[in-house]
């Protein structure tokens, strides 16, 4: 099978512990990219903390693309549009940050432009997103009657072991008109029905005209699931949480190892 696409979770996946991507890494994917191969960014980072990678990485010159929010927003690097878009229905805010404060967990955050907006501008896990995503924070007194717009998603933190705890009582709270999941121990999801990264990369393919066995997907949580089930070739990285080690095809070496770029040299450039 020839591939066409490679697409790479950001966190754990294409960057190493220092949150940037090895000289290694960079070398692979650009000559992958000078031989035709579309490379997709795929996180649950807002996109204004993904286009700093995407702009290292040339995307805009070779032509691929970055699918943000989990997949709620797809962006074409060349032409800098979004081509796919869907957000939380501006009814449901209210609802999620008030169930947010029932269940009492450390901070609920989501995006105004390039601000984090949150309750709990102290919680550690707020800051942390913060820091990767280099977007500054501000915190609402009220949050529930400032977000009277659409959002791409809501993220409720706290400690792994009680969101796990949380991430039941939400799912069952909200039912089947959102998708809830950890894209991080620390990080649970609130997002539009049927927004993941598997179902906006298939909108994605379908666009280009392209098959999901010609696409290889890279990553390490819980939120890269759907998309490593998805492609022709699921890789999960050594560092990966169990159950995405368990979907994939491959199993390659960690993000501090140069998992990627091993990857890309034994399926794309040998």
């Amino acid at each position: 099978m020839r591939y066409g696409m490679i697409v790479l979770d950001l966190d754990g996946t294409l960057t190493n512990r220092d949150k940037v991507i090895t000289e290694r890494t960079r070398r692979a994917l650009m000559e992958a990219q000078k031989r035709g191969v579309k490379v997709v960014l795929a996180s649950g980072r807002p996109t204004y903390g993904v286009v700093p990678l995407a702009e290292e990485l040339e995307l805009e010159h070779y032509g691929g693309y970055v699918l943000s929010f989990n997949g709620g927003i797809i962006m074409d690097c060349r032409t800098g549009k979004t081509i796919f878009q869907k957000k939380l229905p501006v009814e449901s805010n209210r609802r999620i940050i008030e169930l947010a404060h029932g269940e009492r967990v450390s901070a609920v955050l989501t995006y105004e432009g390039a601000q984090i907006i949150t309750d709990n501008q102290d919680c550690s896990y707020v800051k942390l997103e913060s820091s990767i995503n280099h977007l500054k924070i501000r915190q609402l007194e009220k949050l529930e009657e400032h977000v009277n717009f659409a959002v791409p998603k809501f993220i409720m933190t706290d400690d792994g072991d009680y969101l796990a705890l949380v991430e039941a009582r939400v799912k069952a709270a909200l039912g089947r008109d959102f998708s809830v999941y950890r894209s991080e121990p620390f990080f649970l999801e609130i997002l539009p029905r049927g927004i993941d990264k598997a179902q906006s990369l298939g909108q994605l393919l379908r666009a280009l005209g392209m098959e999901r066995e010609e696409m290889i997907a890279c990553g390490d949580g819980y939120n890269d699931i759907s998309m490593i089930r998805f492609a022709g070739l699921g890789v999960a990285m050594e560092n990966a949480v169990l159950p995405v080690r368990k979907e994939a095809d491959y199993v390659t070496l960690s993000n501090n190892d140069d998992g990627v770029a091993h990857v890309v040299e034994k399926f794309l450039l040998s």
